[in-house]
């Protein structure tokens, strides 16, 4: 379902940048929404107000994303992981995947905003694919359309941030 059922690694930009969206979220988005809320609440007949109705699926996904990075920051690793040549959340990997050479780093979704480099979370298929494997390993991972994908990695080291 989520990356939470392990550690979610993040940089430390993007930790505090987290724990910042939800310090935000659970004061003054609350407020915002209650106050919208009740805003819409005086205007009458609640089954056809639409602004009501629009507030409040807008403070459920909001307590969604409340849930979601209370989750993430509960189970978070920051540093850098053993440069020890095999792969897990942290690292950099220089791979060939289907003949076309990628760097990127595995890590969560949530990093892809603040590194200069593409993210692989790791449990999409490609992560699933290569986490805990080796430099100099060759594994495969099936694509959405069931094709296999080959994938050959090259190198992977530390991410530095």
């Amino acid at each position: 379902m989520t990356e939470t059922t392990q550690a979610t690694w993040l940089t430390q930009e993007a930790y505090d940048r987290l724990k910042t969206e939800l310090a935000r979220l659970e004061d003054e988005g609350r407020t915002e929404i209650a106050e919208r809320i009740a805003a819409a609440r005086d205007e009458g007949d609640l089954k056809e107000n639409g602004g009501y109705h629009a507030a409040r699926e807008e403070q459920a996904k909001q307590e969604a994303r409340i849930r979601e990075l209370k989750e993430k920051l509960r189970n978070v690793q920051i540093g850098t992981p053993p440069d020890d040549g095999v792969i897990e959340p942290g690292m950099v990997v220089t791979a060939v995947v289907a003949g076309d050479e990628m760097i990127f780093l595995l890590g969560s979704r949530e990093i892809a905003g603040t590194a200069e480099i593409d993210v692989f979370s790791p449990t999409s298929p490609l992560g699933a694919a290569i986490s805990g494997r080796s430099v100099g390993d060759t594994v495969s991972y099936e694509a959405p359309n069931g094709s296999q994908i080959p994938v050959e990695i090259k190198a992977a080291k530390p991410f530095q941030g």
